[in-house]
């Protein structure tokens, strides 16, 4: 099922302010429900959904900002993942799922799409997610990492806690320090609503008026080209049963000074002698990395191709996106969630 995608259409159709029903988003949000019922059915004997969590929760809260009204056994299979804490993966952060949950929630409280006893059960959800994001901040002020920072703030915004809350303040300081790792119209498209103190709510309560269609088309500046060449140390690791040798792959990999992630990956694939492959996939965010070797992440059987900086460390962009340093280890683990 395509629940993320077309949930994250049908939020910027209706940011765009559309024509009044009916309209071509009356069948769209037909066909989001049906994906919701799929993305659950298809998965039912594993209890939980086809997809992911954060996908669920993310149809789940546009059908509320459309002011669609979402059966309550829909609502409770949420409901049920966040009070027993199955939205985490191994290796990774928990936050945007966990954001994503606590919006959608919000959302039918506010626009009173549920009755006054299932609304105080989603207050205190919400409630509870909110405390454990405080929990979960980090050093860095980012609440989980810097992409699911944006998630989390929008709960603040949302539930009118962000300004009594010194958390949302350091958040918010780390995040103006870092804008530059938002490159992505899906991630700029989280964190703007944030920089001017809104959040996705918000949408559902938008007057649409009129305006002059003023917009220009900007190009991205293209990178600045950096001098010489750097040195990177690839791993590829995969772990038992499924691969009885575990690490699959261990080679120096010399690419261009300012080599992305995914420009090393095209640089290991050329150099010898050792014969490298991988693919990737397009998605809002940017490309992913879906094979590596042959093996594929599949996401019927809850498996991703992890990247980290050696020893152990998550990181927090996309191939595309990370710049690995001269002499950086890095490790693409296949991984379940």
């Amino acid at each position: 099922p395509e629940t993320g995608r077309l949930a994250l259409y049908l939020l910027g159709l209706r940011a765009t302010c559309p024509p009044p029903e009916p309209g071509p988003q009356r069948s769209l949000v037909t066909w989001l429900k049906y994906y919701l019922e799929q993305d659950w059915a298809g998965s039912r004997r594993h209890g939980h959904p086809l997809t992911s969590y954060y996908q669920y929760g993310l149809g789940v809260l546009v059908l509320c900002v459309h002011h669609k009204r979402v059966r309550e056994e829909v609502i409770r299979r949420l409901l049920v993942a966040e009070h027993h804490g199955r939205f985490g993966h191994a290796g990774g952060s928990t936050v945007d799922t966990e954001a994503v949950a606590a919006l959608a929630f919000a959302c039918l409280e506010r626009e009173r799409l549920v009755g006054a006893g299932l609304a105080a059960e989603l207050r205190a959800a919400t409630h509870r997610a909110r405390r454990r994001m405080v929990e979960a901040q980090g050093q860095d002020g980012f609440f989980g990492n810097v992409y699911s920072t944006p998630w989390a703030m929008q709960v603040f915004i949302a539930t009118n806690t962000c300004r009594t809350q010194l958390a949302y303040d350091w958040a918010m300081a780390a995040l103006l320090e870092n804008l530059d790792a938002f490159t992505t119209a899906a991630t700029m498209a989280q964190v703007l609503p944030v920089l001017h103190g809104r959040s996705y709510l918000d949408i559902a309560s938008m007057r649409c008026q009129e305006e002059p269609d003023t917009l220009m088309p900007v190009g991205p500046e293209p990178p600045t080209e950096m001098p010489g060449n750097k040195m990177v140390r690839l791993v590829v690791e995969c772990p038992e049963p499924r691969c009885p040798q575990r690490r699959l792959y261990d080679q120096l990999v010399t690419a261009p000074a300012g080599a992305s992630l995914l420009d090393v990956l095209g640089a290991a694939a050329v150099q010898g002698p050792h014969n490298f492959t991988f693919g990737t996939q397009d998605t809002p965010q940017g490309p992913f990395l879906s094979r590596v070797l042959g093996l594929e992440a599949q996401q019927r059987k809850r498996s991703y191709w992890q990247l980290l900086t050696a020893p152990n460390t998550s990181l927090q962009m996309g191939v595309a996106d990370y710049r690995p340093r001269d002499g950086e280890t890095l490790i693409l683990r296949l991984s379940e969630w």
